[in-house]
């Protein structure tokens, strides 16, 4: 097979793409970098290209700043509102593309739930839990300020009018004809859904967990406004190395690195299962 010969135009091309990934990389290497160094090797200047590599800052971040239990609180918060959001949503989401519940009203006022920003119901919300804390009910199930049951509440509601909105296109991909031959053989609408749509939408379903499971990760307003110290996630605690003291900046960059390159390992890891996930159905014959 003839080699296709590089011509000027893809030497350009290349460079322009290699420049891009440099500016768009170098603050996470900085970061990580930044993450090893000593506190005399930070700010100097000119910067430090060589240095000793030390532990030092993940030791800080870890026993004196507690970090290990953001990461905890987090991973709970993530997974257990992103597990809540695929459930109640694949089901409402099957709802609509098979019985158009609401005439696509429903639909739009689900979305207008996601339109609006974060910061205009944070303060609602801070005394609906300040309030819900204080009863029976809300100590029973974790819903008041600093405690989890809150955060995952809120991410629940904010990830689920997105999760029904994406997963309602994937249950317009599947043809009907295969739920009717299920239901020709015995099978229950609910049996259906299971063991038919579900698996053909798994793509979908898939990426709508990966989003959702970022957006929870990554979310820092809520996080702020309504944990102390108990419920802490890792946004608010990168956020607390900035003292009265000074800005620490090991520890801050050792906290982002224990904040940014799981996810950033995470998605690279599953962005095949994403591409899937987006261009489900695209293509129609």
């Amino acid at each position: 097979m003839e080699r296709r010969q590089v011509t000027g135009g893809d030497l350009v091309r290349y460079a322009i793409i290699f420049a891009l990934l440099i500016f768009f990389l170098f603050p996470i290497y900085w970061m990580i970098a930044t993450s090893f160094k000593a506190p005399g090797d930070i700010l100097t200047r000119p910067p430090r290209w060589t240095f000793q590599p030390t532990l030092e800052n993940y030791f800080y971040a870890f026993e004196q700043a507690n970090f290990g239990l953001f990461i905890k609180n987090t991973l709970i918060v993530a997974v257990v509102s992103t597990a809540i959001v695929i459930v109640i949503g694949s089901l409402a989401a099957y709802s609509f593309a098979r019985y158009d519940v609401g005439a696509g009203h429903l639909m739009f006022f689900i979305l207008s739930t996601r339109m609006f920003p974060a910061i205009a119901v944070v303060i609602p919300y801070f005394v609906i839990f300040r309030d819900l804390g204080n009863t029976v009910i809300g100590q029973a199930l974790s819903l008041g300020l600093d405690r989890l049951g809150a955060l995952v509440v809120c991410y629940t509601m904010f990830n689920l009018p997105f999760g029904i909105w994406l997963m309602h296109s994937f249950f317009q991909d599947i043809p009907v004809e295969l739920e009717d031959s299920a239901r020709l053989d015995g099978y229950s609408r609910l049996q259906v859904l299971l063991r038919v749509v579900l698996p053909l939408v798994a793509p979908g379903l898939a990426v709508t967990a990966i989003f959702c499971l970022i957006f929870a990760w990554n979310e820092f307003l809520f996080a702020f406004m309504l944990t102390r110290a108990v419920a802490r996630t890792i946004t608010v605690g990168v956020a607390s190395f900035w003292t009265q003291r000074g800005i620490l900046w090991g520890p801050l960059s050792a906290a982002a690195t224990v904040c940014v390159v799981p996810m950033l390992i995470f998605a690279l890891l599953l962005q095949r299962y994403i591409v899937r996930g987006l261009t489900f159905g695209a293509v129609r014959g």
